[in-house]
């Protein structure tokens, strides 16, 4: 099973409706501190479903040891996966996430096995993500992502 991208557990998202609400609940029981996630704009190549929803999305993540934690928050005036989500299951887990060392190599491994990527972005260096269609099948969405290096 090494030949698949999903070695290393990197995260689990939340979808969530309300980031400040969570984020006061998560640090009142110890859990935090959140950040900002890097500003979406920084992905030069997008295939997206709606660029409204993808840049509307509001990202905030904390580190627990190893793992990271995320919450995102959609713009529920514009359409998007996240928003669909949280119309179709409420709160809850969103995805989880593995870290690659070569995002397009890991793609394309993924899609010779038969995932399908519904939304995808690079940033330059060629850091990023790909989300593939793997609710009905694995119970939640796997994505992958080669981490950006400042």
């Amino acid at each position: 099973m090494s030949d698949y991208p999903f070695q290393k557990f990197h995260h689990i998202c939340l979808c969530v409706r309300n980031i400040e609400e969570k984020v006061k609940y998560y640090e009142s029981i110890g859990i935090g501190p959140w950040h900002e996630y890097p500003p979406l704009t920084q992905y030069t190549e997008l295939d997206v479903p709606g660029m409204d929803g993808f840049m509307g999305l509001r990202y905030v993540e904390t580190v627990i040891g190893d793992i990271e934690i995320q919450l995102v928050q959609p713009d529920m005036r514009y359409d998007s996966p996240q928003k669909r989500f949280l119309e179709k299951h409420g709160e809850g887990v969103y995805h989880i996430g593995f870290v690659v060392d070569d995002a397009n190599d890991a793609e394309k491994v993924c899609e010779e096995r038969g995932m399908k990527t519904f939304s995808r972005g690079r940033r330059p260096d060629q850091s990023g993500f790909n989300y593939f269609d793997t609710e009905d099948e694995a119970g939640v969405i796997l994505l992958i992502r080669k981490s950006h290096v400042e």
